[in-house]
């Protein structure tokens, strides 16, 4: 438990900030009018992938930040403690908290009383919601109530942007995607939690007039990537000169996605919340919007280790295999057209510039020979 007082009143953080934030330090953060016009925002899941990027930003056009992670072992957390101490270098101030901890966040609310939530935080990964289900439903779903339940208590109540996942339209066989076709035939259950937090945004939209944004998100990747996803997988692999396993469907039909790199993303993110209106606001109608965020660009996976191999310099040795009862569909390809139209996204990174960047911060973050690994990443296996 930290102390801190401003102008001789104490103020109680059940919360723990990380290392280089002190409880004085997030107070004037809170406090500050930044250049946002009073504008606050939260990001949860800051020292996730998406979530670093996001916040990032954010600071860098001015605006007052704070950063939320429970910093989970889901993949290694020295890349998630690395992320962070970037973010508080940059004046961000990062909270080590559980979403579940309603005491601790509403604690952080009423300390910071935040106008904007940017809701990154997840349980993610397809595959390994066939082993541990209920972390998935604890992150995904409770999580989220907890948090809506925070916001919708506060005055005045905030608006959410949050993260949904192009996994929600599931089964469909209508390419491309598009918000208004079915979600209702999830994959995978990680789908079946997504689909659920747009549901229940829905209903806090319905019921409280609480401002909410989902936002689907299409295979992101880029600098700071997670390390379970292909592009850092198998970048990993390919240095260590292991094989890499590519996964097919049935007549060795290959698995192809709408690779968008994480700055288009962002972008999309940054639009969201600027165009998002208030919560509860007498003058106006709260907003309930989807929005697919992709590149509409679709590639194999053998397509991008190619060019992976070649910004590497190294071979891959591929291993294809059965894809199986994983989850995964074989298959995704976003409709943009609202989020163009609506938000003015238009993602500017082809596959190959994206891959490029990745593979530059790749070598600066594991050295010149991409092998520099802390030690929590030694024998790292993502499922």
């Amino acid at each position: 438990m930290l102390w801190t007082r401003n102008q001789g009143t104490p103020v109680v953080l059940l919360v723990q900030p990380l290392s280089g934030t002190s409880a004085s330090g997030l107070y004037k953060t809170c406090a500050s009018s930044g250049s946002g016009l009073g504008k606050r925002y939260l990001v949860t899941g800051a020292a996730g992938f998406i979530g670093y990027h996001a916040a990032a930003k954010l600071r860098s056009r001015g605006d007052v930040v704070v950063g939320l992670d429970n910093f989970n072992d889901y993949y290694p957390v020295s890349l998630k403690r690395a992320r962070a101490q970037a973010l508080v270098d940059m004046g961000v101030p990062v909270v080590e908290l559980d979403l579940n901890d309603q005491e601790g966040l509403g604690e952080l609310f009423r300390l910071c009383s935040f106008t904007h939530v940017l809701h990154l935080a997840a349980q993610a990964g397809v595959r390994y919601a066939a082993r541990n289900p209920f972390a998935y439903i604890q992150s995904n779903v409770a999580a989220s109530v907890s948090l809506m339940e925070t916001m919708r208590l506060q005055k005045p109540m905030p608006l959410l942007v949050y993260a949904s996942s192009s996994s929600v339209y599931g089964l469909s066989k209508r390419f491309p995607f598009t918000e208004d076709d079915r979600a209702d035939r999830p994959a995978s259950l990680y789908a079946a939690t997504k689909r659920s937090l747009e549901l229940l945004a829905h209903s806090y939209f319905n019921i409280y007039r609480m401002s909410v944004t989902g936002l689907r998100f299409f295979t992101v990747y880029g600098p700071w990537g997670r390390p379970d996803m292909s592009v850092m997988a198998f970048a990993r692999n390919i240095v260590d000169g292991k094989p890499i396993r590519v996964f097919q469907g049935p007549n060795a039909t290959e698995l192809a996605r709408d690779f968008t790199f994480v700055e288009d993303i962002v972008a999309g993110v940054l639009a969201a919340l600027d165009s998002a209106a208030p919560s509860n606001d007498p003058h106006a109608e709260p907003q309930n919007r989807l929005y697919n965020l992709g590149n509409t660009q679709v590639h194999t996976v053998t397509e991008m280790v190619r060019t992976l191999e070649e910004l590497l310099g190294m071979k891959a040795n591929i291993r294809y295999q059965p894809l199986g009862a994983t989850g995964d569909v074989l298959r995704t390809n976003a409709n943009i057209t609202a989020a163009h139209n609506e938000l003015g996204y238009t993602p500017q990174t082809n596959l190959r510039a994206g891959l490029q960047a990745f593979v530059e911060w790749y070598f600066q973050y594991y050295g010149a020979d991409g092998k520099r690994r802390p030690a929590d990443e030694v024998g790292y296996i993502p499922d």
